[in-house]
């Protein structure tokens, strides 16, 4: 049951922060300066639900762990056991983890002038101590180094991509709107033209992240494997709608026919729904023994 719990917090821990970071790239980046105020305001509560839920998320996952490195449920709350948990490679990762959603939370509470930037900025640190934990801290010295380096940046691309597909939606939904039409357009083409360094960067990394943890070996017959596998095919789906929706759909776009706009809508959600279910299979074998 607790190890069914981690991973559902994992799996809610690693979202939340892929939305706040991939969102915040979308506003504070790609958005056109006149455009900004309004996406704002749009992905606030987006946002909201992101920090909080990264931080009760987070919190939770420390009293889990010490729940399984302990007896049990009874644990989870055993401070003595918090503290061997804390003195854990794990452990040393998530206090600052933990420390830097604090520091989200009031940042967001505050609403800085530049809110949207310190979220990014915050959000990326939050990613890439993630790549200090699990199978990417699994080498030591130089090579332990180059791996975590690569799986931060799996994750850095991977947030871009698939967290900025509900801001992508979200700028559809806009550009109906003759008022903000123009600007709509222009940070969705800037999502798409820039989309494709994030989606090369994931296929890229992601292979060099398998490569450094299986070796050449494939050992198609364990769990690990087929789920991985699943997940490869998943982000090969996901590729495919997203050169069909760059270089199929957007040039049918105009003012005529809203037939390429809802297939657009269509196949971006289909590509959330898909994105999900990465994460799922990632938050899932991610705990398990790569063998």
């Amino acid at each position: 049951m607790l190890s069914t719990l981690f991973i559902a917090l994992r799996f809610v821990h690693f979202a939340s922060l892929m939305v706040l970071f991939g969102s915040t790239v979308c506003s504070a980046l790609l958005a056109p300066q006149a455009f900004k105020p309004v996406l704002v305001t749009r992905l606030a509560k987006q946002w909201r639900a992101a920090i909080w839920l990264s931080l009760i998320s987070g919190l939770a996952m420390l009293s889990v762990q010490a729940g399984l490195m302990g007896n049990g449920w009874v644990d989870t709350v055993n401070p003595q056991v918090w503290q061997a948990v804390l003195g854990t490679r794990f452990g040393a990762v998530w206090i600052w983890q933990i420390l830097l959603g604090i520091v989200t939370v009031v940042v967001y509470l505050l609403k800085p002038r530049a809110l949207q930037s310190v979220l990014m900025l915050l959000a990326a640190a939050q990613l890439i101590l993630l790549a200090g934990v699990g199978h990417a801290a699994m080498r030591e010295g130089m090579a332990g180094g180059v791996q975590r380096i690569n799986h931060a940046v799996h994750l850095l691309s991977a947030a871009w991509w698939a967290g900025g597909l509900l801001p992508l939606l979200m700028c559809m939904r806009m550009a109906r709107k003759p008022r903000w039409r123009q600007a709509a357009i222009t940070a969705m083409m800037r999502f798409s033209r820039y989309g494709h360094l994030a989606v090369a960067a994931v296929i890229v990394t992601g292979g060099v992240n398998g490569l450094m943890i299986l070796g050449w070996s494939l050992p198609l017959d364990s769990a690990y494997m087929q789920l991985l596998l699943l997940k490869v095919a998943l982000v090969a789906v996901m590729v495919t709608i997203a050169l069909i929706n760059r270089y199929l759909l957007v040039p049918r776009m105009n003012g005529t026919t809203d037939a390429a706009q809802i297939r657009f809508i269509q196949l971006t959600w289909l590509e959330v729904i898909l994105s999900v279910a990465v994460l799922l299979a990632v938050s899932t074998f991610a705990t398990w023994e790569p063998f």
